[in-house]
């Protein structure tokens, strides 16, 4: 294979895995030191999160799925991005991302309808 074959194999495969994601890479970069970032793991519990990060600046009920949302505003040189952090029902995060909850609900809703409505219920 060629070098510029080589390289373009390269470059689909970086785009493909990150396909599943709507954030932007030069989010995570950015802030990737972001105490929230960094520290906030799937499984940890709200009063966790809120020693890690304080207080949200708004909290959410999570419609489409069952839990809360708190949305944070990290700043970095003057800049500021979005950045949630989902709860599941018993409190534990669930998701975490580069997107106000309100755009977490919107993409949520979005994958139920295009799976079907979620079935079995």
């Amino acid at each position: 294979m060629s070098k510029h074959g080589l390289v373009i194999a390269c470059a689909l495969a970086t785009l493909a895995g990150c396909a599943g994601k709507m954030e932007n890479p030069t989010d995570y970069y950015t802030y990737r030191d972001e105490p929230l970032v960094k520290q906030v793991e799937e499984g940890m519990t709200v009063q966790e999160v809120k020693t890690i990060g304080g207080p949200p600046s708004s909290s959410t009920r999570r419609k489409v799925k069952s839990g809360t949302c708190n949305n944070y505003i990290l700043t970095k040189d003057g800049h500021k991005q979005a950045y949630h952090v989902s709860f599941d029902s018993s409190g534990r995060v669930e998701e975490t991302g580069f997107m106000t909850c309100e755009q977490r609900e919107t993409a949520d809703r979005e994958k139920a309808e295009g799976s079907g409505g979620g079935g079995g219920y």
